[in-house]
């Protein structure tokens, strides 16, 4: 399978850089360390995935990526942002603007409809209501769901639910995306589209991609892959994805 949108790593930009990351979880004897002193660089125009065993430390490196944890130990900047040296407003304003979140579970809101949903990330970004109603609508029409965007997430099923997901995450134009397992609860067929779209919609030159998986079946979508085991990158090895000749 030969996919578009792998302008890749022409760009050896970096977008994210990791030294030396420690974290650990408890104290004493309960103690765990999760993160035991990673290095890690990814670039703008890539999409790369964090594979390997539970408790490898796959989400808490990309929690801390995500500026939704600190590191104990080490540094990470993030589209040159250092999010453990920020307070709370500045670290939840450059999220905000710069980070789009794919979850393993959806985490639409219930209440809201389809075209509200995604709405969200420009509605706290400060947007007028009415134009990011008309933004989200646009990118609903390009995902296939304009015809869904009065629904209520429970009206669809999981395939949409996460093709929803997608546009939240892009809606606002953010530079980082970052996805934990986002095809675990999906079939194989529907877990390849959601990959497609990611690829299609989301990587760009001025933007990274950050993919939490055990998923195997979607290893073809990386440009790279950082194994993972006891908190450590013990290898990172080159995807399959292949540029679409012209």
């Amino acid at each position: 399978m030969k996919l578009t949108g792998r302008n890749s790593v022409e760009s050896n930009r970096i977008a994210i850089s990791c030294r030396g990351l420690m974290k650990s979880y408890g104290t004493g004897d309960a103690q765990t360390l999760a993160l035991r002193g990673v290095d890690l660089d990814i670039r703008y125009g890539e999409l790369l995935m964090l594979v390997g065993p539970s408790g490898s430390g796959k989400t808490t490196l990309l929690s801390i990526i995500a500026g939704i944890l600190d590191q104990d130990a080490g540094q990470c900047l993030v589209l040159d942002h250092d999010f453990k040296h920020m307070n709370a407003t500045d670290r939840a304003r450059v999220r905000g603007l710069s980070v789009g979140f794919v979850f393993q579970t959806f985490n639409l809101l219930p209440s809201l409809t389809v075209a509200e949903n995604v709405a969200v990330p420009l509605l706290i970004n400060g947007m007028p209501r009415k134009e990011a109603a008309a933004r989200a609508r646009g990118l609903l029409d390009s995902f296939g769901l304009g015809g869904r965007a009065e629904a209520l997430p429970a009206q669809l099923s999981g395939g949409q639910q996460q093709r929803v997901a997608i546009a939240r995450a892009l809606v606002h134009e953010p530079k980082l995306i970052v996805c934990d397992e986002p095809t675990s609860n999906l079939d194989h067929a529907t877990g390849h589209h959601a990959m497609e779209m990611l690829r299609r919609e989301a990587q760009a030159p001025d933007r990274a991609l950050v993919v939490v998986t055990h998923d195997a079946r979607i290893f073809e979508f990386a440009d790279r892959i950082a194994h993972m085991d006891d908190g450590r990158i013990v290898e990172v090895s080159s995807g399959t994805a292949q540029e679409t000749p012209q």
